[in-house]
């Protein structure tokens, strides 16, 4: 696998490269946000980008709109459970604005508002859910070379594993006979008390288990224990797996953004997915 980098950019945080041929702005940080739309277009024209996707605070979304971009999905409550994150994209190429399996997109996304809340199937007898370790890094690399042709970040590197563990991303594994049969990760930004569900991944010989709903649940409730009030997804559009996956365990739609990721050999179109883990959805 290859992927794009992450850098910094006049303060903001942007990842960007010719792999999903984009510039995702993925946080604000310093940047001065009356010049930072501008600054992206200019940036993305210089690369010969296709596309610019940028998630800001609601409250800074009028700079973006007023210089062209629009707005493709939202996360209420991802800052710190109070404001809404929203996902505003440019298109220096119009004909990437149209995804060409849009209607499959749509029978994915009611299929899966169908399963909302669904009740959730139980665990296959002989498999366990476990926290990873650094000693897993090796064997958890080579589980995602295995599912993920490509990917957008380099998880397919067992240092790659490590050196995020240390910082800021947990790892959960789903276990038998010892082995991974799926695995998933829980991405947190304590700043704002989020958390993107992400990196699932499970065997071919293991899907239809539901082994990422499970993997689902216990990462909800680690990531509950450590104060996180927002948990999201971004999920691929045509796969209707993961997107029942989030429905089912209460999760609410929150957009589309269009032709967006390069994963598993092409790019894509990615769904979002949202839920409040400060209270209770039962309450």
């Amino acid at each position: 696998m290859t992927e794009d980098r992450i850098e910094q950019f006049h303060g903001a945080t942007i990842q960007h490269g010719p792999e999903s041929d984009r510039i995702y702005l993925m946080k604000t940080g310093t940047a001065d946000l009356s010049e930072l739309p501008g600054e992206l277009k200019a940036y993305a024209k210089e690369k010969g980008y296709s596309k610019i996707i940028a998630k800001v605070p609601a409250s800074a979304a009028s700079r973006f709109i007023g210089l062209g971009y629009s707005k493709e999905a939202s996360i209420p409550g991802f800052y710190n459970g109070r404001e809404t994150a929203e996902f505003l994209c440019y298109y220096p190429d119009s004909s990437r604005r149209t995804a060409a399996n849009s209607e499959e997109i749509q029978q994915n996304i009611s299929l899966a508002r169908r399963m909302h809340d669904k009740p959730l199937p139980e665990l296959p007898e002989g498999v366990s859910l476990v926290t990873c370790t650094p000693d897993n890094a090796e064997e958890m690399s080579a589980l995602y070379r295995e599912v993920f042709p490509s990917y957008p970040f380099p998880i397919d590197n067992p240092d790659y594993i490590r050196e995020t563990m240390q910082t800021h991303i947990v790892y959960f594994g789903a276990l038998c006979n010892g082995r991974f049969v799926a695995l998933s990760s829980a991405e947190m930004d304590e700043e704002h008390a989020n958390v993107e569900m992400t990196d699932f991944a499970t065997l071919p010989a293991w899907r239809g288990h539901s082994l990422a709903v499970h993997l689902l649940k216990t990462m909800e409730t680690a990531m509950k224990k450590r104060g996180i009030r927002t948990a999201y997804t971004i999920a691929r559009a045509a796969s209707p797996g993961m997107n029942i996956t989030f429905s089912r365990a209460g999760y609410t739609f929150g957009g589309t953004l269009v032709n967006n990721t390069n994963i598993s050999g092409g790019i894509e179109s990615m769904n979002i997915w949202y839920t409040s883990l400060a209270v209770s959805r039962e309450s």
